[in-house]
């Protein structure tokens, strides 16, 4: 049996095998599959881009796939840089300048101002394209002046956890992976994956 996330992104597929890895599941990306289409994210939210993916994917691959989109909201940005956290700064994936100008934004802003949130959602596709589950998980934080830390990807550097004094740059996988949006999201999604997937009632 096996289990695709519909994305390129070692580091997210890292995530999911760290928290699903222990399923009697093969758990890969789109590695094995070179010939994959490209899904536009063309979705205005989150889920609308999870389930671009998942249904686009799993009837092409003939296999179950996880659609997942996710990114960070800042609520006095009217929840920018939400779905085009990734191209923040205008190229794909640009995790330092994408920070750069969060930084940059966020100058004049202080206390509440700079709280924020991390939004993970994903869709779960059968092989004929049909989805079965969609989930959402949200980690709640504020925005530091500066980078700290080398962990993680995207803001985490930024992404300050007040219960842990620490950015989720600073935090060891470990602990990122209890609370973190993807952690949420995914555990909410584990139940579903060992009934479809399994047969577990």
């Amino acid at each position: 049996m096996r289990l695709v996330l519909g994305s390129r992104n070692k580091k997210k597929l890292k995530e999911m095998v760290a928290l699903l890895g222990d399923l009697p599941i093969e758990i890969t990306d789109l590695t094995p599959y070179p010939d994959a289409p490209e899904v536009d994210e063309t979705a205005d939210t989150f889920i609308g881009n999870a389930i671009l993916k998942a249904t686009t994917l799993a009837p092409v691959l003939g296999t179950w796939v996880i659609g997942e989109d996710s990114g960070l909201c800042v609520p006095a940005l009217g929840g920018a840089p939400g779905v085009y956290s990734a191209r923040y700064a205008g190229t794909h994936g640009d995790d330092d300048a994408n920070n750069d100008k969060l930084i940059r934004t966020l100058a004049s802003y202080s206390g509440n101002d700079r709280a924020a949130y991390y939004v993970s959602t994903a869709a779960l596709a059968n092989p004929r394209g049909e989805v079965v589950a969609r989930v959402e998980g949200r980690c709640h934080g504020l925005i530091a002046d500066a980078r700290r830390g080398e962990g993680g990807f995207g803001y985490d550097p930024l992404f300050f956890v007040p219960e842990h004094g620490k950015t989720f740059g600073e935090l060891p996988p470990e602990v990122k992976a209890q609370m973190s949006h993807r952690a949420k999201a995914l555990a909410e999604l584990r139940p579903i994956i060992e009934r479809e997937l399994l047969g577990k009632a």
